[in-house]
């Protein structure tokens, strides 16, 4: 179950990348709120505020907007390419029942039995899209591998979710799975690296014939 927050926002009245970029200086995140019925509405928060938020996990916040408050999902967060100040927040509102779509983290538990046999864990599916109630949103998908052996996979039916909830990817798609390492693979790395050619060397058939050529002369 997802954790919960209260965020206090203020209006924002200050509109433009130039205003957005005084606004950060003063440690201030420009931001939007949308959704559930209601007009959008440019907002302003405090980073400090944000941090610790998105810090705790939390999907649902109790939103407070000049004096009104919603209950709201933070929809998107657009960070600078350090990735370690955060440049805009969209936030939206929602219904505790309704339903929403939202991309959650996939986080892997215990180690594989295959890993240890040899084997070399692959996961090519990192999170997942998945539709649910807003109150049941997952802070992270947790899948326990404990009991994964060399050649066998978890697929995306197999993902235990919310009850109610609907992911969005192929049923089969593959999630992590143990793979056997080929023995050609092993025997390369064996082997070592093959020695390089030096360019220019003359083969040994040439050199030799040059050593004929002085003798005659």
């Amino acid at each position: 179950m997802s954790k919960e927050a209260k965020l206090v926002v203020e209006p924002r009245t200050e509109l433009g990348s130039a205003a957005c970029r005084r606004l950060r200086e003063r440690g201030l995140v420009p931001g939007n709120v949308y959704g559930h019925n209601a007009p959008p509405a440019s907002i302003v928060v405090l980073s400090d505020a944000l941090r610790p938020i998105l810090k705790s996990g939390a999907h649902v916040i109790d939103l407070e907007l000049s004096g009104k408050l919603d209950k709201a999902i933070i929809r998107e967060i657009q960070w600078d390419v350090y990735g370690k100040e955060i440049r805009h927040v969209d936030l939206l509102r929602v219904d505790p029942n309704e339903r929403v779509t939202i991309t959650v983290p996939i986080e892997l538990k215990g180690t594989a039995p295959g890993v240890v046999a040899g084997g070399m864990l692959e996961q090519p599916m990192h999170q997942l899209s998945i539709d649910c109630l807003a109150y049941q949103i997952p802070d992270s998908i947790q899948v326990r591998i404990t009991a994964l052996d060399l050649g066998q996979a978890i697929h995306v039916k197999d993902l235990e979710l919310p009850e109610g909830s609907r992911a969005h990817a192929q049923p089969d798609a593959i999630v992590v799975h143990v793979v056997k390492l080929l023995e050609r693979d092993l025997a390369a790395a064996e082997a070592g690296p093959a020695e390089p050619e030096v360019i220019g060397k003359k083969p040994d058939a040439e050199v030799e014939e040059k050593k004929d050529d002085k003798k005659k002369k």
